[in-house]
């Protein structure tokens, strides 16, 4: 079969409408997939067990001048390759080769250059000695109400005020919008293009200086995480709807673009994060694993910025299952492959604004990564049937007509946009950042990410690698992260039975303690998952005698310790590891409980290709005659927008056994205060004919977790039937 070229291949990763000639392109993405799985069963599982160190370079990890796609394009003889060359310290492109960069084309975060060179001069470049490696620039994929209730963020909206504000997201993407209501200002801060929160654009593709998005995946994504809902009387805001934007374009209008333009944008991100302060960076979008985290020159740009301080949130991809609809795991694509970034995958509200019934999204991205065999991802976050901003002058407008969405006012085109992706439940956590940030501002990234997973939930059924540390709670989260704002001494930090109390460090689970986010683990300056410091200092676990090396502690002097124990409940999978520096068993030995994916049963499907076939035919492979990848469908499950609550509902509770009761408008011997959907001020009923007001953080700090949720999820549901008149309190809904 005659395959295209590389560079020529266009890729979205978005689930929503797309046109007929899609399922075609589809079956034959994935069935090279299932080849290879089946291919597998016979192959690399008799292979004797590849391992890891944690924290380094393993043997797969290749010492090279030209990656794999270069030194292929190099034996051809006409033709030029768009290539990102690195350069030796201290040293500029040969003035032989300046003819060939591209305007524009310095990435000083890596020390490189963007080139569009003649094939035949490839293997000349690379012996140069001023150039240490020449890559491959890869093609890069784009991979709210409901979410608000069952991820809790709406509940620290209302009650702690925490809505974003002060703090920059960062959004590399296809844009944004020239105006959305949704994204008007209500502070006194001037914003400049006019009243709208995007404090800066930047035009990676066509150098434009004002914003747009004329392909509208951006837009969406930027109103999940700051959107006002200013379109639907506050139903559809954002996460964080307070938030200042910092749009940086780097998809063109088919949604294609290149790993060049996301390292420019990081350049960016890096030299301004201190003038906007940009503490969260959103990335919605993604390229195919080709190379170690350690030699990738987009994982190492990605670095640079978490390095100096600021959180990288990135969807985790859209291979969760092959053509037959079963389970593949290793999907997860690049950079959400770093384990210094914050990998989300995808569950699914399943239509209702209870968490009882989430449950993984099929189609988001299962661990371990390619290559380096990372666990992944860290957690899991609302993806399907998101409803968000669109952008009239997108494509996305124009092609996804059935999933495009009225507000509640009356507006010149449909608002808002229904669309399903780990792309839509990455900016879900980086709202989620940004209100943590809010709470607690000296975070450092391996703090934030800590916190996440520990007070994530775990659902029954899923493994590691499919739920990360669990379901995103934004509730604990801010709880956590706001009381290590102002934490005293021994001062007991909070905790909630809904919580996982665990966290993934490198491909160990750590659990049974309490986090200390003053250790040596969550420094600005330690790679997550490493078993040393630059200096050599123990992290994650230590001894008795030296505490101030224990993350994980509980009252106990003798529960301290917790890595590396022969519990293999803390090995996220391989059973063969025996201490802190341990080697970890990745794939194929015999004994398969060390396996926790790619065995030798039929329903276990490997992503990527096995030793002695095409080496082309991983995650991303290439496509013989169709441009565009698209996955899922826009089903009509997928487009199901939440209902509001009958102005006249309203929502209080008793002490005793925390019970939800509704009155109505008409209804004044149930009715206490508040407006409809709102838990900004309650009333506590004692049970005796007395009780009292709550406000704001009152409420937050009076119930945990889950009661919360319900709190607010009762508040913003019709009653399920109506409220009687009486003297009494009515329990609706059970007990929290």
């Amino acid at each position: 079969m005659k395959r295209r070229p590389q560079n020529e291949i266009r890729w979205k990763a978005v689930w929503g409408s797309r046109r007929a000639i899609v399922p075609v392109v589809l079956f034959a993405l994935v069935s090279a997939f299932s080849t290879n799985a089946g291919a597998a069963d016979g192959g690399r599982h008799q292979q004797s067990g590849s391992r890891v160190r944690p924290n380094q370079a393993n043997s797969q990890v290749e010492d090279y001048r030209l990656d794999r796609e270069t030194t292929t394009q190099s034996t051809r003889t006409s033709g030029t390759t768009h290539a990102i060359v690195e350069l030796q310290r201290g040293t500029q492109l040969p003035i032989e080769y300046r003819q060939y960069a591209q305007t524009d084309g310095r990435l000083d975060i890596i020390n490189s250059v963007v080139v569009d060179i003649p094939n035949r001069l490839l293997r000349q470049l690379a012996s140069n000695p001023a150039v240490a490696r020449v890559h491959y620039d890869r093609p890069i994929a784009k991979h709210n109400y409901r979410t608000a209730l069952t991820t809790g963020t709406r509940a620290v909206q209302q009650t702690l005020g925490l809505t974003g504000a002060g703090i920059g997201v960062a959004v590399i993407d296809s844009g944004i919008t020239s105006w959305h209501d949704d994204l008007t200002n209500a502070s006194s801060k001037i914003f400049p293009f006019g009243d709208q929160r995007v404090a800066a654009f930047v035009d990676f593709v066509n150098r434009r200086r004002t914003p747009y998005d004329d392909d509208g995946h951006g837009t969406h994504v930027a109103g999940v995480i700051a959107g006002n809902g200013h379109d639907s009387n506050g139903d559809k805001s954002g996460v964080a709807p307070d938030a200042s934007l910092i749009s940086l374009k780097v998809l063109n209008a088919q949604g294609i673009g290149s790993v060049s333009n996301i390292i420019k944008a990081f350049d960016w991100v890096l030299a301004n994060h201190g003038r906007y302060n940009i503490r969260v960076v959103n990335l919605s979008v993604g390229a195919a694993v080709t190379e170690s985290y350690w030699t990738d020159p987009l994982a190492l740009a990605v670095k640079r910025v978490v390095d100096a301080g600021v959180v990288v949130v990135a969807a985790a991809g859209n291979f969760g299952t092959n053509a037959a609809g079963l389970p593949q795991y290793g999907g997860i694509s690049a950079p959400a492959n770093c384990p210094w970034v914050i990998t989300v995958g995808a569950s699914s509200t399943n239509g209702t604004t209870s968490r009882d019934d989430d449950t993984m999204a099929s189609f988001s991205s299962r661990g371990p990564t390619y290559i380096d065999w990372g666990a992944k991802p860290d957690l899991v976050a609302p993806g399907r049937g998101t409803v968000s901003l669109s952008a009239p002058e997108s494509e996305f407008y124009r092609t996804k007509l059935l999933s495009l969405l009225p507000g509640s006012i009356k507006t010149g085109t449909k608002p808002y946009l229904s669309l399903s992706g780990t792309s839509m439940a990455a900016p879900v956590v980086s709202g989620t950042v940004a209100q943590m940030l809010q709470a607690n501002p000296k975070l450092t990234p391996n703090a934030v990410k800590a916190i996440l997973q520990y007070t994530a939930q775990q659902y029954k059924g899923y493994d590691a690698l499919t739920e990360g540390a669990g379901f995103l709670n934004s509730v604990g989260a801010v709880r956590l992260a706001r009381f290590y704002a102002t934490a005293q001494g021994r001062q007991k930090p909070p905790t909630d039975e809904m919580w996982s109390k665990q966290i993934i460090w490198g491909s160990h689970r750590l659990t049974g303690g309490t986090l200390n986010p003053f250790a040596s683990a969550f420094r600005a300056t330690t790679t997550w998952g490493a078993a040393k410091t630059d200096s050599n200092d123990n992290i994650v676990w230590g001894t008795s005698g030296d505490s101030d090396n224990i993350v994980w502690g509980t009252s106990g002097d003798d529960d301290n310790i917790v890595w590396g124990t022969t519990d293999d409940d803390n090995i996220v999978w391989g059973t063969d590891c025996g201490g802190a520096d341990c080697d970890n068993v990745i794939w194929g030995t015999t004994d398969q409980d060390n396996i926790v994916w790619g065995t030798a049963a039929t329903d276990d499907n490997i992503v990527w290709g096995t030793a002695g076939l095409d080496a082309d035919n991983i995650v991303w492979g290439t496509a013989d005659t169709d441009d565009n990848i698209v996955w899922g469908t826009a089903l009509d499950v997928d487009n199901i927008v939440w209902g509001t609550a009958a102005a006249g509902n309203i929502v209080w509770t008793t002490d005793g056994a925390d019970n939800i009761v509704w009155g109505t408008a008409l209804d004044a011997d149930n009715i206490v205060w508040g407006t409809s959907g709102l838990i900004s001020t309650i009333w506590l009923d004692n049970g005796h004919g007395g009780g009292k007001v709550l406000r704001g953080a009152e409420i937050f700090d009076r119930f945990h977790d889950q009661n919360l949720m319900n709190l607010l999820n009762a508040a913003a549901s019709p009653p399920p039937a109506k409220v009687k008149k009486s003297k009494k309190s009515v329990q609706v809904g059970g007990v929290f």
